[in-house]
């Protein structure tokens, strides 16, 4: 068995420049870029850096300058006075309601009706859908008073009549906050993306071995379009958890408020108490950090198959 051995020829001066001139090249590069992404990363995490900083500083040394970026000494006052201002677990009990009730309800029913969409061709279902695409582009704040005269006339409900007269509806109810968002366009419209992007020979064979629509939806596409569910359900939990406009103006009870309504608590016209204030929004904030560093690998996936065109 014959050795072959590779004579490897010495490079000329000037590719040995060229070459090392790339080198220096991609490292510079490479250099620009981690500086660049860590600037970008300090920028990101400084408002929650001043945040956490600003609750754990004593009062006095909140608003003073010069601006320091580190507390003399730490101290959980406001945290405790937030405990003792407000009904904090009543407040977190109901948003975990509204919220969760609001996630179940998108994701069951906005999966379903995407599965119609893309799969059942029905009459008319074009048109349908281009209907309800068409809502997203009116903005919300136009909607506000038709959605509250609504609740406030709904029949049979809050000593109301057949009619919707005589009583306050859902008014100060929790319902107030769950119903309008119980199913969302967007959420129909992301879900029909991952439907759409199912073969449709899996529904047909179905069919023809006698199999109803609701046994196709969830025995065969739903367990498909789960990385589409969990990262919808990322969303709307989002969403929900920080409404905060829409109950001011529905909730009035204090054991009927949400935790986002905590905010006024330790804001007037004259006076923000901005130790108390970031206690909250960071005690906000740890439900949503918590969901996206479980579920940002199916965050990721989902937003990438998302993308998928009909």
């Amino acid at each position: 068995m014959e050795n072959t051995t590779t004579v490897q020829t010495p490079l000329s001066p000037e590719a040995l420049r060229e070459h090392r001139k790339r080198q220096i090249h991609r490292i510079a590069y490479k250099v620009l870029l981690y500086f660049v992404l860590v600037l970008c990363a300090l920028v990101m995490v400084l408002p929650f850096y001043w945040s956490l900083i600003t609750s754990l500083r004593p009062k006095e040394e909140i608003l003073k300058l010069p601006v320091t970026w580190f507390p003399s000494r730490f101290t959980a006052e406001h945290y405790a006075y937030v405990f003792e201002t407000i009904p904090f677990w009543n407040m977190l009990g109901n948003s975990l309601i509204t919220t969760g009730v609001g996630l179940f309800t998108n994701l069951f029913f906005g999966s379903m009706a995407a599965y119609a969409f893309s799969k059942i061709r029905f009459s008319g279902h074009k048109v349908i859908f281009n209907i309800l695409l068409s809502s997203m582009m009116i903005p919300g704040v136009i909607t506000l008073i038709p959605t509250f005269f609504v609740l406030l006339r709904f029949p049979l409900a809050g000593g109301n009549n057949i009619v919707g007269q005589g009583g306050i509806g859902f008014y100060d109810n929790l319902a107030a906050v769950i119903l309008p968002g119980a199913i969302g366009v967007y959420g129909i419209f992301f879900m029909r993306q991952f439907f759409a992007s199912l073969a449709d020979d899996m529904a047909e064979s179905a069919r023809m071995d006698g199999a109803g629509e609701f046994i196709i939806f969830f025995r065969i596409y739903l367990p498909l379009v789960v990385p589409g569910l969990l990262t919808l359900g990322i969303f709307t939990f989002q969403s929900g958890w920080n409404n905060f406009m829409w109950p001011n103006i529905v909730l009035q009870s204090p054991e009927n408020q949400l935790l986002t309504m905590a905010f006024k608590f330790f804001k007037t016209p004259t006076q923000v108490d901005y130790g108390p204030l970031m206690a909250v929004s960071l005690l906000m904030s740890v439900p949503i950090l918590l969901l996206y560093i479980f579920m940002q690998r199916y965050f990721v996936q989902g937003v990438a198959l998302g993308g998928v065109k009909d």
